[in-house]
């Protein structure tokens, strides 16, 4: 277990810093997205953004928490959520198990692809089951990892 280290001398924690990097940057910019939908349907959760929005423009909304699209994107995000960050976690540990490099860097590339994949098929929104597949995928995944953390940890 020599090179199983959180340093970037370890080829599988680097790779590991790179998609946990991506999926987590994906999830941040779905807090973005939202505020979009929310502006461009004036889809407002609070009184307070609702005057906000009639003193810059004189627009009088209400606070609505049922949009479809907002909540459509807010849906996605919390996926993201759900399945992002116990990916990280997970694979952080698993890094540290001295797994097989091509593995590891498989189950890091597929995780990512997989949530990807999951956006687009929930935001556009693609026929079921792809969202279902895309979210099974990266689900698989992670528990992989966790059962593969737990082994380490039993030895």
């Amino acid at each position: 277990m020599a090179g199983a280290t959180l340093s970037l001398d370890n080829p599988i924690f680097a790779q590991f810093l790179f998609y946990a990097g991506v999926v987590l940057i994906k999830t941040c910019l779905m807090s973005l997205l939202t505020a979009r939908y929310r502006h461009k349907n004036k889809a407002f959760l609070t009184d307070e953004d609702c005057q906000s929005l009639k003193r810059r423009t004189g627009v009088d909304v209400k606070p609505s928490k049922n949009d479809p699209d907002v909540e459509r994107v807010r849906g996605c995000h919390q996926n993201d959520l759900e399945n992002v960050i116990p990916f990280v976690l997970l694979g952080l540990l698993y890094s540290l198990t001295d797994p097989n490099p091509w593995y590891a860097k498989m189950h890091f590339r597929i995780f990512t692809v997989a949530r990807l994949f999951h956006s687009v098929a929930y935001l556009y929104p693609l026929p079921q089951p792809s969202r279902a597949l895309g979210w099974f995928l990266g689900y698989i995944i992670t528990l992989s990892m966790g059962v593969s953390v737990v082994r380490a940890g039993v030895m």
